[in-house]
């Protein structure tokens, strides 16, 4: 994306302490000083992993986290398009395990329709099993489930031809998620004037043509990692629930037990609930179940390091070659962050993947992304959106989601509360 500006390069061991227990990422050595609450964001726990989906859904990088491979032989398992690749895979001829074999245009859901099926070990059926690492992706997978198995019975209500079903049931939900990381989940990250300004100007520093588009490095190694830096210390799956963190004891990779679901409206804002549990404040650290991944997420490594997503984050922008972020910040003409402000000395510059945490932390009040982590956030995800043939806004622009909305303008909160049917809650209450 900033193809000019020369990489950082920092000592792999200054980085892994950094990263480490103890290390200045590690947010459980300032927890204790923290008063009830007092690292919450403005938004609600769930927009981080809508994130993460939508990370899968573009990316998915195979390479080994202690680097070996050349930045230009990186390959992208993902298709760079926000079309649910990770929901649909290759649709019912290409992957039929994942769909009803006595209704084929509909996903096959788990038994009581509150897990994805699984195989006889216990192996998710899914379009991607990284949304089945932990019961929040896993969450909201199923729910995209039955809005698409919704959508299905509302096409075949309004006398849809049988064939056309499948294809434009994909197509509704697709382009409502789309319109909905444009305009819901954009503006909370980064602001809604720059999200205005790049729909009408264009992205200034990427801008692939249709059919061209790609993932810059700047973006899937430090920018759109922004969300380890939101997970919340812990979470209530229900209403008076016990709080419990992440990991280990929401991991996932297994069947969903009846007792141990999620409420949706605990970690989004529905309309006619109380307000959800809100984020952690963006501000360079990470809560201690990331600093500390069970062996089901990293499996067994070699390095104990290589056990914390912070270390995993700073190595991942090291072995790309990312540059600083002081030197994107001079190349967009924004005030880089001062040395008080990072709150940590580094001999040539800042890592990007840190420095946008912390750049959120002192120029977005810790709730949304500063101007160089905006930038490269927003610029991608719409230039992926206009070079793919198929979207909303290469297609029809001017395009409104069809389904009713509560509020103003439809969000994403609709989108979970359509998906409450007839074959299942989504978010019980």
């Amino acid at each position: 994306m900033f193809r000019d500006v020369e990489p950082l390069g920092t000592d792999p061991d200054l980085l892994m302490r950094a990263g480490s227990d103890g290390g200045i990422c590690d947010a459980a050595a300032v927890l204790e000083q923290l008063q009830a609450g007092g690292d919450d964001a403005t938004e609600a726990a769930g927009w981080p992993f809508f994130g993460q989906l939508v990370a899968h859904d573009i990316t998915a990088d195979r390479s080994p986290i202690n680097g070996g491979v050349a930045s230009d032989q990186l390959r992208n398992a993902r298709a760079p398009m926000l079309n649910l690749e990770i929901v649909y895979s290759d649709g019912p001829i290409g992957s039929p395990y994942l769909f009803d074999v006595g209704d084929p245009a509909k996903f096959l859901l788990g038994p009581d329709g509150g897990d994805v099926p699984r195989n006889q070990q216990g192996v998710a059926l899914i379009g991607d099993p990284r949304n089945d690492s932990h019961l929040f992706a896993l969450s909201l997978h199923v729910a995209l489930l039955h809005m698409h198995n919704h959508l299905v019975d509302l096409l075949r209500a309004d006398g849809v031809l049988e064939a056309e079903v499948f294809d434009r049931a994909r197509t509704a939900l697709t382009w409502h998620y789309q319109w909905i990381v444009v305009h819901d989940f954009l503006p909370r990250l980064v602001g809604a004037p720059l999200v205005e300004q790049v729909l009408s100007e264009g992205g200034r520093w990427f801008a692939p043509r249709p059919e061209q588009a790609y993932i810059p490095l700047e973006f899937a190694d430090a920018a759109f990692r922004y969300g380890h830096g939101q997970i919340r210390h812990t979470y209530r799956l229900v209403a008076g629930g016990p709080a419990v963190p992440l990991f280990p004891d929401l991991v996932g990779f297994g069947p969903l037990p009846a007792d141990r679901r999620l409420d949706l409206a605990q970690i989004f804002d529905v309309p006619g609930r109380p307000p959800a549990q809100r984020a952690k404040r963006l501000d360079g650290r990470l809560a201690a179940g990331l600093i500390g991944l069970p062996q089901q997420l990293t499996g067994a490594v070699d390095v104990a390091a290589y056990r914390s997503l912070a270390v995993r984050d700073l190595l991942r922008g090291e072995t790309t070659r990312l540059p600083s972020g002081e030197a994107i910040a001079r190349l967009l003409d924004v005030a880089p962050l001062t040395a008080r402000e990072l709150g940590q000395t580094w001999p040539h510059g800042t890592p990007l993947w840190f420095y946008i945490l912390k750049e959120a932390e002192h120029r977005g009040n810790g709730d949304r992304l500063g101007p160089v982590g905006g930038r490269i956030v927003t610029e991608v995800l719409i230039g992926l959106l206009r070079a793919d043939p198929a979207s909303y806004l290469s297609r029809e622009p001017d395009w409104a989601p069809q389904l009713p909305a509560t509020g103003s303008g439809f969000g994403l909160a609709d989108l979970l509360a359509f998906g409450v049917h007839r074959d299942g809650p989504v978010h019980p209450a």
